[in-house]
């Protein structure tokens, strides 16, 4: 029992740890390849990121030279030196065509005073010409006398560009000179944008106000990376560098930091919301910005996922082979103790074999008498069995019996009370020297007693114990006897009985009282299923199929459930209240129909109700002796 105990505690405690191992090694390897897949993925973004600012430097300072270029052309000084004199048309055609060869959105020229003289977009409506930019850093710069440059929404286009100004000398030798005006460039920013589209990752560029100036995607332009104090939007709103834009904040979400200007980030609302992101930044301090990147995370859940599963697949293998190892040795541990035990004892045998000839004869001589004695009793254990079989069968007749035991009762009242009145009339009428009615009377009581005989006779022959003979059996008789004993029950219960079977008599090989039992254990079932049925119809039928006779009895009550009929030949099942019946019945019907090697068939009917059906070889008629046999002893039934 200890042992036992053991092995089930060792179980359950297998049962617990290896799930647990397993859960374990999967959340490891999800940690594993989450770290691995999150340093890859941030060595992708910084490799991406630095050719992105790279690629924006080189974009933006390709421009730088070509204001200062422009600034020494003789024709822009010789029209700033008069333009009141002169014709600006000339200047704004070659203003535009310099816009058009460098690729840059807009040329113009201001004066001393800020004023724009001369511009490449003159034809369009939001031209520059006749506007001051004197509160554009890019002017202070360049009337100072260096190189300028600015970022921002264009006051007239609403158009986000960079600028670069260089000063315009008429006089530049001496000291105290002063430029006479301001050469201006501007440089739309989309082109650098639709490239950071195609890539795999959003990328934005913030300013030293941490305001989106730049941004793959494009709900994220014009925003702020962090919400706004309004001081900070009173000073953006005096510089006039992002015009009237709301500047709302962008819903960035730092979740956790991951190592240096790195950050696993999420959006509180916004484009980019519903995912999470791994999130870089580098500097760009030729302009004072920062450029960011962002890469999704979705290669890093999925790398957790394939580790995580790949990891349990390799536990499974490894506990699977570890199983199958430790079971494997296990069995070889137990072959050598078996082979280590069989050489001892083969080793003592063989050293005591010589000792021990006598003592062995005597004990072969002791084996074989109580070999014999065992199959004495195991002979006598077989009888014991059959005849506890027999006795099973014979008190589930007697069962049968008890059963019917109220309706026979009835039936032999009936008779009884009759012979007693008769009986009294008889005295009677012999006071009288009536003796015709005396005779007729008793006459009366001779066919009362041969009734009661009859019906004791049906009792005495159904209670009758088997006799294990073979006969040849008339089945249309057999079933018509099983049918007599359940008269009284038939009349009391209002049964209809609906008989089918050939005019011929049908023949089967068997035991006539088993089959007897089967028949009457199968009516009295259908009966039994038929006592809450308003209208009870009892279904007899014979036939013969491929060289077999089904005899079937059918009822129309409930029938029987679904999940009970794989039980219902099993020992003791019974679904009949307590005291009802011990569930016996059918089994021990099954078992006569297979001793008589035939079978026993149960099946619900498609209209209600069941149906069980015996099944036997069908048999050639007996000779006329036989049948004559045959007929006399069913006749006796009757």
């Amino acid at each position: 029992m200890k042992l036992l105990l053991r092995l089930t505690a060792q179980r359950w405690l297998w049962l617990i740890v290896i799930p647990l191992g397993l859960v374990f090694c999967m959340w490891q390897a999800a940690q594993l390849a989450r770290e691995q897949a999150l340093s890859n993925l941030q060595d992708d973004a910084e490799n991406e990121l630095r050719l992105s600012a790279v690629n924006l430097n080189g974009y933006l300072l390709r421009y730088d030279y070509l204001p200062q270029m422009l600034a020494t052309r003789e024709g822009i000084r010789r029209f700033l030196a008069s333009p009141e004199g002169q014709d600006p048309m000339p200047l704004n055609l070659l203003l535009d065509r310099f816009r058009f060869m460098a690729g840059v959105s807009d040329v113009y020229l201001l004066d001393q005073d800020a004023y724009t003289i001369a511009a490449s977009n003159w034809h369009r409506p939001n031209t520059f010409i006749g506007h001051n930019y004197a509160f554009r850093s890019y002017y202070t710069e360049a009337i100072a006398g260096r190189q300028g440059r600015f970022y921002g929404l264009g006051t007239q286009s609403l158009e986000r560009g960079y600028f670069f100004s260089s000063p315009v000398w008429l006089d530049d030798t001496s000291p105290d000179a002063r430029p006479d005006g301001v050469l201006v460039i501007k440089v739309l920013l989309d082109d650098v944008e639709e490239s950071w589209a195609e890539q795999d990752a959003e990328l934005f560029v913030t300013d030293s106000d941490n305001i989106i100036f730049m941004a793959s995607h494009p709900e994220l332009r014009m925003n702020a990376l962090h919400s706004l104090s309004d001081e900070e939007r009173e000073a953006l709103k005096a510089t006039r560098r992002y015009a009237i834009e709301p500047l709302s904040p962008s819903g960035i979400v730092l979740e956790a930091p991951f190592g240096p200007d790195s950050y696993i980030v999420s959006f509180a609302h916004g484009p980019l919301s519903g995912g999470r992101y791994l999130s870089l930044t580098r500097p760009m301090p030729e302009f004072g910005w920062r450029i960011h990147i962002l890469k999704p995370l979705t290669p890093v859940i999925s790398a957790q996922w394939i580790a995580a599963l790949m990891a349990g697949g390799l536990y499974g293998v490894i506990t699977l082979g570890g199983g199958i190892g430790w079971q494997r040795l296990r069995l070889s541990r137990e072959r050598e103790a078996f082979a280590e035990r069989e050489r001892q004892t083969l080793a003592r045998v063989r050293d005591e074999l010589e000792a021990s000839v006598e003592r062995r004869t005597r004990d072969l001589v002791a084996s074989n008498q109580r070999l014999s004695g065992e199959i004495e009793e195991r002979r006598r254990a077989e009888e014991n069995l059959r005849q506890t079989q027999d006795e099973l069968i014979q008190a589930a007749k007697l069962a049968v019996l008890g059963q019917l035991a109220a309706g026979i009762n009835h039936e032999l009242n009936q008779p009884l009370a009759a012979i007693r009145a008769y009986a009294e009339n008889a005295r009677r009428y012999i006071e009288l020297a009536k003796v015709a009615k005396a005779d007729a009377n008793l006459e009366q009581i001779v066919e009362l007693t041969q009734r009661v005989a009859d019906i004791s006779a049906q009792l005495r022959q159904f209670s009758r114990k088997s006799s294990e003979r073979q006969e040849t059996i008339s089945v249309q008789a057999c079933i018509e006897y099983a049918l007599r004993l359940f008269h009284s029950r038939l009349r009391d219960d209002c049964v209809q009985v609906i008989q089918h079977w050939p005019k011929e008599t049908l023949w089967v090989d068997g035991d006539l009282v088993r089959l007897e039992q089967v028949l009457v254990n199968l009516i009295g079932n259908a009966l039994q299923a038929m006592k809450e049925t308003p209208f009870p119809t009892l279904t007899l039928s014979a036939k013969v199929a491929h060289h077999q006779v089904l005899i079937s009895v059918a009822d129309n009550g409930p029938g029987i459930a679904e999940q009970h009929i794989g039980q219902i030949f099993e020992p003791f099942f019974t679904t009949k209240a307590p005291g009802s019946g011990l569930g016996l019945g059918l089994s021990i019907s099954s078992r006569i129909m297979d001793d008589l090697g035939g079978k026993l068939q149960v099946a619900n009917q498609a209209t209600g109700g069941a149906r069980l059906t015996v099944i036997l070889p069908c048999s050639s008629p007996p000779d006329s002796r036989t049948a004559l046999s045959s007929v006399k002893e069913n006749n006796n039934h009757a």
